[in-house]
């Protein structure tokens, strides 16, 4: 996923900087790219007409995602790209309990409360079965109109991989 376009490009080159990808950019399956640390999913599994997923076709693929978090059962972070991200994980046992929880946003180093889309925005607690607790992040999807506006800027999206690996530690 996000391999050879433009939103993969902004964060690939953000994983890397932050220490989870082996390179910055991606541009096919076997370009030799790793990822440590982390692990890049979808809420839907289908590329839909004009990239715009549906409701339904969530509901219809969150079993995927289901077994995908049951198999990452040690994972401490889970961080949503989006609003239909971050909702596809809130109706998930595994990665959303606690959505309606207090959130809150990292931004040089300050922790405020805010509602869940402002980058680095953390949700409540999720699942416990590996012993440890998770916790949702939610950051702007980085599409190219996101990124061109500066509704996120690699500054912004940096800080949130850095909650990330602070929540993570």
């Amino acid at each position: 996923m996000f391999t050879g376009d433009r939103s993969g490009d902004f964060l690939f080159a953000a994983l890397h900087r932050a220490g989870y990808a082996s390179q910055p950019l991606s541009q096919s399956m076997d370009d030799g790219l790793r990822l440590s640390g982390a692990w890049v999913t979808a809420a839907v599994r289908c590329a839909p007409p004009a990239n715009k997923p549906t409701p339904s076709e969530r509901e219809t693929c969150s079993r995927y995602l289901s077994t995908e978090l049951q198999v990452l059962a040690g994972a401490r972070v889970l961080l949503a790209l989006g609003a239909f991200a971050y909702e596809a994980l809130c109706r998930l046992p595994e990665g959303g309990g606690g959505c309606g929880e207090k959130r809150e946003r990292f931004a040089h180093g300050l922790a405020l409360p805010l509602p869940p889309l402002e980058p680095g925005a953390a949700g409540g607690r999720g699942d416990t079965r590996a012993g440890r607790p998770r916790t949702l992040l939610c950051s702007y999807h980085p599409s190219q109109r996101n990124v061109f506006t500066g509704l996120l800027t690699a500054e912004m999206f940096d800080d949130v991989l850095a909650r990330a690996r602070e929540l993570g530690a």
